[in-house]
């Protein structure tokens, strides 16, 4: 374990009482402990960690304190210009700064729910950002985004698509909540993280008050679209049932109007079906009879969501797509009329 650093003076006295001379003493002084730049020793696995770790000393400068406590009561650390050098017996001494350092200092350093540090800074594979691991997350860097941890479900998910080289790129933000994702009342169950190019993950325990797809644990995804018809499309997929995903579109104004020409959404579906999806991933395992069924709803809504009497929308302000909906059959005008007695909500095919 690291103990107190014992400044370089002090080994000089020691190897005076034992009668031998300042040069001699100079030179034999342990490389593991060692005054490197100003007043103040390294010892130990911080002191392997600042001289061999590559970069390491470069990026931290000169030591500005003695090795210190920390309130856990089991870690170390040293202070230099530029960061710190973290040490406890469950990760070895690993450096923190820059942005990444700030990061994890925004979520309470070792105290937070990152934990101690598990890795130096290291670079990604797309040669532009760079990453340091933690007990309970990693901190991603890159110049356009900045620094965001990244954890738990929403992180499984993201690595599922590639990390920073896939679908959604490098975070733009920590998690924040969002409140009931996918209910009705606002009781901070559900978590979100934006990244790149407009794309989003997130995470919700479940809420009974949510549609079936968010009753129980559910996970979700979307991006902002901003086409003439779809300002953003979400998916949210039952974690344990993924037969269960719901898709929310949320239109536009223009989604709502009838055009004298048909240049609306209900007259071109699939360019509509196109905008919902120009995006954000299709739901998992998009089987053609779900892919048949949402399209099918998507069609309703485009032709019945006109204002109503009461100014408002049927199906209210975004169109939600259920993939274990049956496919209606029937002719054109039998399909419509169900679907305009179900409300664009129906369960069978009866």
């Amino acid at each position: 374990m690291n103990g107190p650093a014992a400044p370089r003076f002090l080994a000089t006295l020691a190897a005076f009482a034992a009668g031998a001379s300042l040069l001699t003493t100079i030179q034999a002084t342990p490389a593991s402990a060692e005054v490197i730049c100003g007043t103040y020793s390294v010892d130990g696995a911080i002191w392997t960690e600042y001289t061999q770790a590559p970069g390491v000393r470069q990026a931290l400068g000169c030591p500005k304190s003695d090795e210190l406590g920390l309130p856990d009561g089991v870690g170390r650390r040293q202070v230099f210009d530029n960061g710190s050098i973290y040490w406890s017996p469950a990760t070895g001494a690993h450096a923190v700064w820059g942005l990444i350092g700030d990061e994890w200092g925004q979520h309470g350093w070792e105290g937070g729910y990152l934990g101690y540090p598990i890795s130096d800074e290291l670079k990604n594979p797309d040669g532009v950002g760079v990453r340091q691991q933690f007990q309970g997350a990693t901190v991603y860097w890159s110049p356009s985004t900045g620094a965001h941890a990244v954890h738990g479900n929403i992180g499984w998910w993201w690595g599922q698509y590639g990390y920073e080289r896939g679908t959604y790129g490098y975070p733009t933000s920590d998690e924040y909540s969002t409140g009931n994702v996918g209910g009705n009342v606002d009781d901070n169950k559900g978590v979100r993280q934006d990244f790149q190019s407009g794309k989003y993950l997130l995470w919700s325990g479940g809420q009974a008050d949510a549609f079936e797809a968010c009753q129980s644990a559910c996970i979700g995804y979307g991006g902002i679209t901003n086409t003439k018809w779809v300002v953003k499309t979400e998916v949210y997929v039952n974690w344990t049932d993924s037969r269960y995903t719901s898709v929310h579109v949320t239109p536009t104004p223009a989604a709502f109007k009838k055009v004298l020409g048909g240049d609306d959404a209900a007259s071109d579906v699939n360019e509509d079906w196109r905008q919902v999806w120009s995006n954000t991933r299709m739901f998992p395992g998009a089987t053609q009879t779900a892919q048949n069924s949402t399209y099918q709803q998507l069609l309703c809504h485009a032709e019945f969501s006109y204002p109503d009497t009461s100014g408002g929308h049927l199906g209210g302000p975004t169109w939600d797509l259920e993939t274990w909906r049956p496919v209606l059959t029937g002719n054109s005008d039998a399909v419509l009329k169900k679907m305009l007695a179900s409300k664009c909500n129906w369960d069978t095919d009866g």
